[in-house]
């Protein structure tokens, strides 16, 4: 019954969720190739990438936990164990550090956004330019900080087409007063914030299908010990 509860409940949604974030991470790599990449320096972290690797390591793991609670094989079910409590642990360990240096990671995210303004519309950087284009369109906003911080980019008082309240052809060579001028920045942190409880759900949900997938493996475990010392 445990071994039963263990798969259906943890592992098979576990599996089915890895085997869905695996699907939609390669169908943006093969139509919209580096989509939402908008770092200059982490040119490798994208949407498509990070839903693919995501995907992976969840799927290994629930297969992990799968044929361990199968076969009762206490080195797949021990290693299922390690691999989540280390993934649990990394999670914590990643909120205390983004909250104790958030001041930073802002410092450095704005700075790296600002570099990755200098690729826009260049040539092997379709995947930055489109998502740019969809963040400034979907959070009618304009540059990292500022609208400004496009005229670094082209040296001249201009904005990508983008950043224009009413889209049209060469809009952005127009009046700046027909721009989007909130930064999309601070328009994406107010999103989030916006979103925080939402967020916080998730995360707690999360950390309990973590924490019984731990309970149940580690039970499974002893489980399987005492039956093979029965036996011996």
């Amino acid at each position: 019954l445990c071994r039963f509860c263990f798969v259906m409940s943890l592992v098979f949604p576990l599996q089915l969720g890895g085997c869905g974030i695996l699907g939609v991470g390669v169908w943006l790599s093969v139509t919209q190739g580096n989509f939402a990449t908008l770092s200059a320096s982490l040119p490798s972290l994208s949407a498509a990438n990070l839903l693919i690797a995501l995907g992976t390591i969840i799927m290994v793991i629930g297969c992990l936990g799968c044929v361990g609670a199968v076969k009762e094989s206490r080195p797949l079910l021990l290693a299922f164990f390690i691999l989540l409590l280390l993934i649990f642990f990394l999670e914590i360990l990643s909120i205390m550090l983004f909250f104790i240096y958030q001041d930073k990671i802002d410092h450095y995210a704005q700075r790296d956004l600002k570099k990755g303004l200098q690729l826009f519309g260049t040539e092997g950087n379709v995947g930055l330019t489109n998502a740019w284009m969809i963040v400034q369109t979907d959070f009618r906003c304009c540059g990292v900080t500022n609208h400004t911080d496009w005229f670094e980019v082209y040296n001249a008082s201009r904005v990508p087409d983008s950043c224009c309240l009413e889209y049209s052809d060469n809009c952005g060579l127009d009046n700046p007063g027909t721009w989007w001028t909130a930064p999309c920045y601070e328009r994406v942190k107010d999103w989030l914030n916006e979103n925080l409880v939402a967020l916080w759900i998730f995360a707690l949900c999360t950390a309990l299908t973590q924490i019984l997938g731990l309970v149940f493996s580690m039970t499974m475990f002893c489980q399987a010990v005492k039956v093979e010392t029965f036996y011996a």
